[in-house]
């Protein structure tokens, strides 16, 4: 693509790792909208073409998974290059409708013309497995206040999920690049709350909304549903959280919310997802590995 064919546009990014036929075909609607950029972390490195990808997209293959953070930078920078001024990044699952892309522009757009000194705006999640659609956080002292997706005017809140997200590539530098070390899980909260640090307005949309679902099949306890994940990403949101209780800019109110909260994740993933001991062993280590300051990948 001709980067000055893409000055002023809002582009897209994708991460992939080991995508289906449906990841491509979703990657390939959105290059329908503008520049749109693909960060393939699956290894090995594969010819785009094979895959079916489609040629207008920018195929960043990394041939080994750097993580999501690492892979949310390149294709950023791949779209600052092309002279976009916004980035709207996507899981490889997302499916935003034609109306969420054109809103998330506009929504911006009427921000800054406001004068408002953002970086992020959003839409509510919407996950059926959960519950529906998911409100807006803001951190509370010992836990999230949670603000329903209600009217029209944008919510200043203290972190969006990565889906969805509309950047400002305006403050790219300003803010600076998702931290790499993170490797995945609380990345996007990180960079919020670096943003916010700086300044920068967080806003959530809403009245736009985004089907996603949120980690793998819950799991019901007592009468509550929780996303379920991998040992693997249990592995690196103990490490993480850690991590960042231990950084100097984060909240205390977030601190304290995830110190409350990290005995109970404990025993629900013990008591209630299989292999409970793998699950508890990789959950201890990311514990431990975040107290000696381990980061990258596992």
């Amino acid at each position: 693509m001709n980067p000055g064919s893409a000055r002023g546009a809002a582009g897209t990014v994708v991460v992939f790792y080991r995508p289906d036929e449906g990841c491509v075909a979703r990657a390939n609607r959105l290059a329908q909208f503008g520049p749109c950029v693909v960060v393939d972390n699956t290894e090995p490195v594969r010819d785009p073409a094979l895959l079916g990808v489609d040629p207008r997209i920018h195929y960043i293959a990394n041939g080994v998974n750097h993580g999501i953070a690492t892979a949310l930078n390149q294709g950023v920078e791949a779209l600052i290059a092309l002279g976009c001024s916004m980035a709207i990044l996507f899981d490889q699952d997302s499916e935003p409708s034609d109306e969420l892309l054109a809103a998330l522009r506009r929504t911006m757009d009427e921000a800054m013309a406001r004068g408002t000194k953002v970086a992020l705006i959003g839409p509510a999640y919407e996950d059926d497995r959960l519950g529906g659609v998911a409100p807006f956080v803001r951190f509370g002292w010992l836990r999230l206040q949670r603000v329903a997706p209600v009217g029209s005017a944008p919510i200043d809140v203290d972190f969006l999920i990565t889906s969805g997200s509309c950047l400002n590539l305006a403050a790219w530098s300003s803010i600076g690049p998702m931290d790499d070390a993170l490797f995945i899980d609380f990345v996007d909260l990180e960079w919020c709350i670096r943003a916010k640090a700086k300044g920068y307005a967080v806003l959530g949309a809403p009245a736009l909304r985004l089907a996603h679902e949120l980690g793998d099949d819950p799991v019901r306890v007592f009468g509550r549903r929780y996303p379920g994940h991998s040992p693997v990403r249990h592995y690196y949101l103990f490490r993480n959280a850690v991590a960042l209780i231990g950084r100097s800019y984060v909240p205390w109110s977030w601190k304290l919310s995830e110190l409350v909260k990290m005995p109970f994740r404990l025993a629900i993933y013990l008591l209630f997802m299989r292999p409970r001991l793998v699950h508890l062993r990789l959950s201890v280590l990311g514990i431990w590995h975040g107290l000696i300051g381990r980061s990258g990948a596992l």
